[in-house]
């Protein structure tokens, strides 16, 4: 039977591989953050973000070291619900489609809202898996899945 598509074979490898690409668009657009923080600070205010220097300040620690974190499998079921959040937060305070009435603003700004809450789907995915073998996780036994519950019968 295909149960499983081999998936079990590859898992850890796969979880790696998973944890890279979460981490790339975090890495990247937390690092223009990091290098343009003024930019940033200043793109806040301008969308009416509370506090802007200190949230532009938040979302580079979240963004770029973050992504890091991910990457590396460090406490990565607590990043993952970190990240989720602040991907969902990030959906909803910048990507208000609802509120836009331009056809091509509103249809951007929708894709980048949907991408985000994929992007919550694939978090709430390794706040389940773990990290896998290869983290730093793994190196202090914090790396397995929860352990299946028995069935209701």
């Amino acid at each position: 039977m295909f149960t499983d598509f081999a998936s079990e074979k590859v898992r850890d490898e796969v979880l790696l591989i998973a944890r890279i690409l979460l981490a790339l668009l975090f890495l990247n657009f937390g690092w223009s953050k990091l290098t343009d923080y003024s930019g940033t600070a200043a793109y806040m205010t301008q969308t009416g973000v509370p506090m802007p220097s200190l949230a532009a300040f938040v979302a580079i620690v979240i963004e770029f070291f973050g992504a890091i974190a991910l990457i590396l499998g460090i406490l990565a079921r607590p990043l993952a619900v970190l990240l989720g959040l602040y991907t969902l937060a990030s959906a909803l305070i910048g990507h208000p489609f609802w509120t836009m009435s331009d056809p091509a603003a509103h249809y951007g700004s929708m894709i980048n809202f949907y991408k985000n809450v994929s992007i919550l789907g694939g978090f709430l995915l390794l706040y389940i898996t773990g990290a896998g073998r290869y983290s730093v996780d793994a190196r202090l036994g914090l790396a397995d899945a929860p352990p299946l519950r028995p069935q209701a019968r």
